[in-house]
């Protein structure tokens, strides 16, 4: 599944939204939000940042995004260090 919406321009999309508590706004609350969403205009992150808006009572503060490219190879490195237990 993920593969295809890779395929379709998609890419694993993961934002920190830091809001204001409603009965301490001046305390800053963090939530991750992940999923697959097409950048650079991220629809569904903006649909569910839409959402938010209209139905918590937590304000929004900001949002950091970062995301992964599109069908990217594995990571390989060698240990620079070897250990040995006795």
């Amino acid at each position: 599944m993920s593969l295809n919406l890779q395929l379709h321009n998609f890419r694993l999309t993961t934002a920190e939204i830091l809001y204001h508590l409603p009965d301490y706004p001046k305390l800053l609350q963090s939530y991750i939000w992940q999923e697959y969403d097409q950048a650079p205009h991220f629809p569904q992150l903006r649909k569910f940042l839409d959402f938010w808006d209209r139905n918590l009572d937590g304000k929004l503060h900001s949002v950091q995004v970062a995301h992964l490219p599109v069908v990217s190879p594995g990571e390989l490195r060698h240990a620079d260090i070897r250990l040995s237990l006795h």
